[in-house]
């Protein structure tokens, strides 16, 4: 049997000094890793063979293996999280396809009633179609207390555990073990601490990032400085950046400009978002 058949709660795992509290009834705890900074760096010193005159220190090997996207390295660490999120998080967080996840089964065990309401609710985005924008009062009607009751009353009658679930709501916490290469999990970092990312997910992708910070110093280092803290430009984009450079005037980028380089306005307003936080454009 390979899933979980217990349910951990917050009170089980409080006590451990790589857990940490994420929502209502959510955590994570970093249960082990296997490799360093240095397995990664002596992982990378195998291509280069018989012959070689000077070997870089980790950090700056390291630096160079991020900064030119030699990801082969950075797949011989791992670490292995114990999980515990909302439904609708996970389905977001599974879309990685990447780790080894043993999740809890409610094939076999009874679920219990964990289920996440938020602490506050947020309006759409008008700009972002995917997520919450501002606050707003919204009265709950607790409905997932009611399919709880529901599950419980399906489970009474004979039900079996697989079909009474079927009432359950995607607010409903899982558990799972969620073993991935450090290579995978930065790059589910990269994407899930960005500012379009649904708010609950960059809480556990904050928390997974601080707990690697410590078992993987020089790694993390090197990812803040050249992927997670940087900026990627197109063909057209940095044409456009020789033209403004070369002639010392950012007025020379217009939207009009920019469809004449062939970008279509969204790429236009992301490109000007991205000088603007270069340049301060606003300040």
């Amino acid at each position: 049997m390979s899933e979980l058949t217990k349910n951990i709660v917050w009170d089980d795992v409080k006590h451990d000094p790589n857990a940490v509290k994420v929502l209502d009834h959510g955590f994570v705890v970093l249960k082990e890793t296997m490799g360093s900074d240095s397995t990664i760096a002596e992982s990378a010193r195998v291509s280069y063979g018989a012959g070689t005159k000077t070997i870089s220190d980790d950090r700056n090997l390291i630096r160079y293996l991020m900064r030119h996207h030699h990801t082969s390295p950075f797949e011989m660490a791992e670490a292995r999280f114990l999980v515990k999120v909302p439904v609708f998080i996970w389905r977001q967080w599974i879309r990685h396809r990447t780790a080894n996840v043993n999740e809890l089964s409610g094939r076999y065990s009874e679920l219990p009633e964990e289920y996440y309401v938020p602490d506050e609710w947020r309006a759409q985005s008008v700009t972002n179609k995917q997520g919450g924008e501002e606050p707003m009062f919204y009265e709950s009607k607790n409905v997932e207390e009611a399919a709880f009751d529901e599950y419980r009353n399906r489970l009474n009658e004979g039900v079996s555990r697989e079909l009474a679930r079927t009432c359950l709501p995607v607010s409903h916490y899982t558990l799972a073990y969620w073993k991935c290469d450090i290579h995978n999990i930065m790059h589910f970092l990269k994407l899930r601490l960005h500012s379009h990312a649904q708010h609950e997910i960059q809480l556990y992708a904050r928390t997974i990032y601080t707990l690697l910070k410590d078992r993987f110093p020089l790694t993390v280092e090197a990812f803040e400085d050249y992927v997670l803290n940087c900026e990627s430009f197109s063909r057209m984009e940095l044409h456009l950046l020789k033209e403004m450079l070369k002639q010392s005037k950012m007025t020379i980028f217009t939207e009009a400009r920019a469809e004449d380089m062939g970008m279509s306005r969204r790429e236009y307003v992301e490109f000007s978002n991205k000088i603007s936080k270069i340049f301060n454009f606003n300040k």
